[in-house]
């Protein structure tokens, strides 16, 4: 992970520190993950009949209210990051987040799992948001608990929600998203249980924690995750102290933050085995998260864009929903958020050139979801810092095999040549492909300049 400097934007930033403060381990043992290590190892040396002294119980109630009150403002500071005051405005912000996580993350060397591992419940929670909005505006949400607060906004309107009844719409937010949010960041947190920690280590310590684990290692890891992170949702978070006046009041915020958790509790468990429920929209997202920031000693950049294909499988075996799957296809494309893409441009008098240009993803719903709305970070063979958007269509991106050809027939020297103005030194020349299908732009990436790639181009 790229340190947090004066070579980064303000939005780059941003994304990194609540990365940091999600998943990341602390000196002062204050992010989500210490919080949630801490209450377990405290939890596993407590016998299940010792009673609680007083000071004790005070102090559990004050730690669980800490808790509670920490994956609240991570949450909020999630939504505000990725959400707008329209559903455009959103989907930009998301782009934005998700292809700066993709950005900042390792795709070469033997940093990339544990990279990933820390990223993975932000950007699932981001496909969660916008596969929630993508699934009401198309009519295929049918909980009524998500419905009621909703109530009589047309579908039309969905998009413009805030606009439409800004005070309606932050209910919902806080209400339905705000759960979403927590679920997402949450759905393996028993994986972290002392007795979940000594599969993934090993008996001594000493395993690699990426490992395939053998089938019976996996499915006593998954009985723990998901029996810890349940009993850590009600016992170590639960529901927070009411601090208002009225009784009134009181009885109102019991009742909402009871909804909240049951939601919670609901998305987790309907999202082992999904079938047609709302747990596709964390079970789907989960899969798709696990194969783009993938921890597995498998990971190949390359083979990213054929995410679906895994998707597409599990849908078929009944492990998600197929329509919960092609919603999410049409959000994303095939490509994802801050891919380097290599395509041929075409010349000034309408031909192909007789080179190769780099751009990178940039934007959500791109109208075919194999022609990804990019922007452009070379012109003429030469890095630039503000390049115009562009949709590379199938016939100009080399990730396919027909286009691939026909840079084919190009001298090696020229494609040679060309590979020399495109890397920054002679060992990364060493490594490449002489016609290269994709491009990693972490390199690029990490200038100050470069990492504006959402902003509207000229």
């Amino acid at each position: 992970m790229a340190s947090d400097s004066p070579h980064q934007t303000y939005h780059t930033r941003q994304v990194q520190r609540l990365l940091s403060r999600l998943y990341a381990r602390s000196p002062q043992k204050d992010t989500l993950l210490d919080r949630a290590i801490d209450y377990f190892e405290h939890k596993e040396f407590k016998s299940s009949d010792e009673k609680l002294t007083p000071n004790e119980e005070e102090l559990a109630q004050l730690e669980r209210t800490d808790r509670y009150s920490n994956l609240l403002g991570l949450c909020l500071e999630v939504i505000e990051l990725v959400e707008g005051d329209s559903f455009a405005e959103s989907n930009r912000k998301s782009a934005q987040v998700l292809g700066t996580i993709q950005l900042l993350c390792p795709t070469e060397g033997k940093r990339i799992a544990a990279s990933n591992e820390m990223c993975k419940p932000l950007y699932k929670a981001v496909l969660a948001l916008r596969l929630l909005d993508h699934l009401i505006i198309d009519g295929q949400i049918v909980e009524t608990n998500i419905l009621k607060y909703i109530g009589d906004v047309p579908a039309g309107n969905y998009k413009e929600f805030t606009a439409y009844d800004k005070e309606k719409a932050q209910h919902f937010l806080h209400q339905i998203k705000v759960p979403i949010v927590m679920a997402a960041l949450l759905q393996d947190i028993g994986n972290f249980h002392p007795k979940a920690q000594e599969i993934i280590y090993g008996p001594e310590g000493n395993e690699n924690p990426f490992r395939t684990l053998e089938p019976e290692q996996r499915k006593a890891l998954l009985q723990i995750n998901y029996r810890e992170t349940i009993y850590y949702i009600s016992e170590g978070i639960g529901i927070p102290v009411f601090a208002g006046n009225t009784k009134a009041e009181r009885e109102q915020f019991k009742k909402d933050e009871k909804e909240k958790l049951n939601f919670i509790q609901q998305l987790i468990k309907s999202s082992v085995k999904p079938r047609s429920s709302i747990g596709n929209i964390l079970k789907v997202p989960q899969i798709y998260t696990s194969i783009v920031l993938s921890t597995k000693s498998t990971y190949n950049y390359k083979l990213l864009p054929q995410v679906y294909q895994v998707l597409n499988k599990n849908a078929e075996l009944g492990a998600c929903s197929q329509n919960v799957v092609d919603a999410l296809y049409q959000i994303t494309g095939m490509f994802p958020q801050g891919f380097g893409i290599v395509y041929m441009p075409f010349s000034e008098f309408g031909g192909k050139g007789d080179c190769y240009e780099y751009a990178i993803v940039n934007s959500l719903y791109p109208k075919n979801p194999d022609e990804p709305h990019c922007r452009m970070t070379t012109r003429k063979l030469a890095f630039i810092g503000f390049g115009h958007d562009i949709i590379i269509t199938k016939t100009m991106n080399l990730y396919f095999t027909q286009t691939a050809k026909k840079l084919a027939s190009l001298s090696k020297e020229r494609l040679n040549e060309i590979l020399e103005l495109l890397s920054s030194n002679a060992h990364e020349r060493k490594k490449l492909d002489i016609l290269p299908r994709c491009w990693h732009a972490k390199e690029y990436f990490s200038i100050k300049s470069h990492q504006k790639i959402w902003n509207k181009s000229d």
